[in-house]
């Protein structure tokens, strides 16, 4: 059974740089596992890495999709086993990087996603009711219904508890058990996952930082281009965090020091969220994380990948 390397961890912990390094060290090619990467044009609000920051490595599922195309967690789990299957064949290693949690889970319990639908007219419906209502209205429903997912799932999250009602709208069975059921099946690959861990205060001080970098870099110009180019403000990729508190600057509705500051806030919360998604994973090695770690980890990792053989 061939081995794939898993480096993951929260916003601004230095995954990028480090699946880099080790891709470099130990002949890997790497296949993203972030949710908003996957898209064309956006680049500054994603952290996407420029060709100078992959150093000549092969990057997978990135720029994958245009902002206005569906995309979701079933087409990245069937796109992304294509990459490694051929990346294998090529007798290389590859290195799956990101924070998307529900990306990794995915690979790792080979979520099966046959059972599922999509209706975009319910996910309308439900977007609106959660503008009008609130978000709280939307999780307190998908509690009745699911409330295994429901306490995993943050109400913030409005993209998953619609996910999950719209599962349950159309199978007349929660998420969740469609999860077990699925999980049943064992993955085709052996995947050992690095999750980087970095000191609280530190990696709030590296989001703040990032995100203070993104505006400078051009966030409000990237967000303004997107919408030119006829992208839908309401569309999912545009929800993202960077995009929404910038969209919600150009409607007036706040300045731009209180998108900085509320992009700031809620990245921390995201990040708090990865971190305790990440402590689910059974078996997950956790290593520093930062530049100053890069050669120790892969050293890490390679003795990880010498004792599967």
């Amino acid at each position: 059974m061939h081995s794939v390397i898993v480096i993951t961890g929260p916003t601004a912990s230095g995954k990028t740089g480090q699946a880099v390094y080790t891709a470099k060290k130990l002949n890997g090619e790497v296949v993203s596992a972030d949710s908003m990467q996957i898209y064309k044009y956006m680049d500054i609000g994603t952290a996407k890495p420029t060709k100078s920051e992959m150093a000549g490595v092969r990057h997978h599922m990135i720029d994958a999709v245009m902002p206005d195309e569906p995309f979701n967690v079933a087409m990245y789990k069937e796109q992304a086993e294509r990459c490694i299957k051929d990346i294998t064949n090529r007798e290389k290693l590859p290195i799956v990087a990101g924070g998307t949690g529900l990306y990794i889970n995915s690979l790792i319990y080979n979520i099966q996603f046959s059972e599922t639908v999509c209706d975009e007219s319910f996910r309308m419906k439900m977007r609106k009711l959660a503008d009008e209502k609130g978000p709280e209205l939307l999780h307190e429903m998908l509690e009745k219904v699911d409330p295994e997912s429901a306490e995993e799932i943050h109400y913030n999250n409005v993209k998953r508890v619609i996910r999950a009602l719209e599962v349950y709208e159309y199978t007349g069975k929660p998420i969740s058990w469609h999860k077990k059921q699925s999980r049943s099946v064992p993955p085709e690959y052996r995947y050992i996952v690095f999750v980087l861990n970095i000191e609280r205060e530190q990696l709030y001080r590296r989001i703040d930082e990032r995100v203070d970098k993104m505006i400078e870099d051009g966030l409000v110009c990237e967000v303004e281009s997107l919408l030119a180019k006829g992208v839908n403000p309401d569309s999912i990729a545009l929800q993202g965090l960077g995009y929404k508190e910038i969209i919600s600057y150009l409607k007036n509705e706040m300045t731009l020091d209180e998108a900085i500051r509320v992009l700031k806030r809620d990245t921390r919360h995201y990040a708090k969220r990865q971190l305790t998604w990440f402590r689910s994973i059974k078996g997950a090695i956790w290593i520093n994380g930062g530049s100053e770690n890069l050669e120790k980890n892969t050293k890490i990792i390679q003795e990880h990948l010498e004792t599967c053989i």
